[in-house]
């Protein structure tokens, strides 16, 4: 246990700290049968693979995913929270936050599954973040809505809003488009429901499914990971707040983003330039001269996460509020700095990934049922066909990979029920106004719902814990 955390650690912060971790790891259980049988949905239900076959193969392509997405979306999750939260030296208003808003999202996900509602996973954990951001600006000495990242919650709101107007526009087009080029009657008709496709279509809802199922892994395993960062840099930060692998290049272009930063204050105004030099100083005291980050003290190692953490949150505000004394060349040196900075700081040990990718993967070979009947037989009046379940997965596929490579987080869930919407419309065949509403309804409640769940969480566990 020692050698995975990097320290010992005493047995009351062993105890919260493995609690903490089983409730990341349980949401991403959740998150896989919840979310993931979206992809199942379509090979299950036109039986171009057996259900136990289809969730298996998900369940790895999840796992793939989880590994070759990067952490752009993790870190995109984990700054929606407030700075002051982010930089906390209190161990328990950082579990206090991380149960908040896991446990929050975690009930709002099993309500929804267990009345076979395609809700998102992506829109329940962002309102449980939003949440614990507003409680916390309900604490004695702050003022309601403040540190709330909110120009980063409007961007991920937009991604999320976009997203599925994007998969029912673009699945509806792409029928449309094969009726005129693919001829083939049988793309069109209710599935048989005793044989399997003829084997080019088996082959195209194969490969789609895996798309979908690796795009997932990509996005949403990414936010597992993100949560897993935030307990284990609040709980054990002498080892995880900062990245250890970081080698002496790394550390030197750190060094010399610092110069470069320190030169730029120059042109801000006095009270601006005065801070900005501050935040350079105290991350240059601790870098300058050290080949390595291991060589910096084991407890002042927290203390440098947070002031590259504010350093960067500063650069960006001058840049935004004086941006008309930088030439767009030099804003985006600049911003590339900062980002330099930040790779000391945004990482992930391989066993988190491992973690995640199983907690995820597995949970994808549970539960699927449910929202496999929703997505091939209640959205439209009619079944599901095999042309309408290769548009909606593939637009779902490329959409969602996109989403993950630009680092935003968007919602396989809204994607594809949409996506299946659209395909419909497309057909002519209708749509079932109940399952419409139901969906719908989901989809607006489960930003309040989630709000309320995880702000009401976070201020009893802030009672209980700090």
């Amino acid at each position: 246990m020692d050698a995975l955390f990097g320290e010992a650690l005493p047995f009351g912060t062993l105890v919260l700290l493995l609690v903490s971790l089983a409730v990341a790891f349980g949401f991403e259980f959740v998150n896989g049968f919840h979310d993931t049988a979206n992809a199942v949905a379509t090979v299950i239900y036109t039986k171009s693979l057996r259900p136990w076959t289809a969730v298996v193969w998900s369940g790895i392509c999840n796992f793939c995913g989880v590994f070759f997405g990067g952490i752009a979306v993790a870190m995109g999750i984990v700054y929606l929270l407030p700075v002051e939260l982010l930089i906390s030296k209190s161990t328990g208003a950082g579990l206090a936050m991380v149960l908040a808003l896991l446990l929050g999202a975690i009930i709002w996900n099993l309500g929804t599954w267990y009345f076979g509602l395609p809700a998102s996973s992506s829109h329940t954990l962002i309102g449980a973040i939003v949440g614990v951001g507003l409680a916390n600006s309900m604490l004695p000495g702050h003022t309601l809505g403040d540190g709330v990242n909110w120009g980063k919650v409007s961007e991920t709101g937009l991604a999320l809003l976009l997203s599925p107007l994007i998969g029912f526009s673009l699945a509806a087009i792409l029928v449309l488009l094969s009726k005129n080029l693919i001829p083939d009657k049988r793309l069109y008709e209710k599935p048989d429901e005793h044989n399997p496709p003829p084997l080019w279509i088996r082959a195209i809802l194969v490969l789609t499914c895996t798309g979908v199922s690796f795009a997932h892994g990509s996005n949403d395993g990414q936010k597992g990971i993100g949560l897993v960062m935030l307990i284990l840099t609040g709980v054990v930060p002498a080892s995880f707040a900062l990245d250890m692998s970081v080698n002496v290049a790394q550390m030197e272009a750190a060094q010399q983003s610092l110069a470069r930063l320190d030169g730029a204050a120059a042109r801000l105004a006095p009270a601006e330039a005065d801070a900005l030099r501050a935040a350079v100083a105290r991350v240059w005291g601790m870098v300058d001269g050290r080949a390595t980050l291991s060589e910096i003290p084991r407890e002042q190692r927290k203390d440098v996460r947070s002031d590259i953490i504010k350093l960067e949150a500063l650069v960006k505000k001058n840049l935004k509020s004086d941006v008309a004394k930088f030439s767009p060349v030099e804003v985006d040196a600049l911003k590339k700095d900062a980002a330099t900075l930040k790779t000391l700081t945004d990482f992930a040990p391989f066993w988190v990934k491992v973690a995640i990718a199983l907690s995820l993967g597995i949970g994808t070979m549970v539960g699927w049922k449910r929202i496999v009947i929703t997505i091939g037989e209640k959205i439209g009046k009619d079944h599901l066909t095999y042309g309408q379940g290769a548009s909606a997965e593939l637009v779902a596929m490329s959409s969602i990979g996109m989403a993950s490579y630009l680092g935003l987080p968007v919602s396989t869930t809204h994607v594809l029920s949409s996506g299946v919407a659209g395909t419909m419309v497309a057909k002519g065949s209708g749509l079932q106004s109940a399952t419409v509403i139901k969906i719908a309804s989901a989809w607006v409640l489960t930003l309040p719902a989630s709000i309320f769940l995880s702000g009401g969480l976070f201020l009893l566990f802030t009672w209980l814990f700090v």
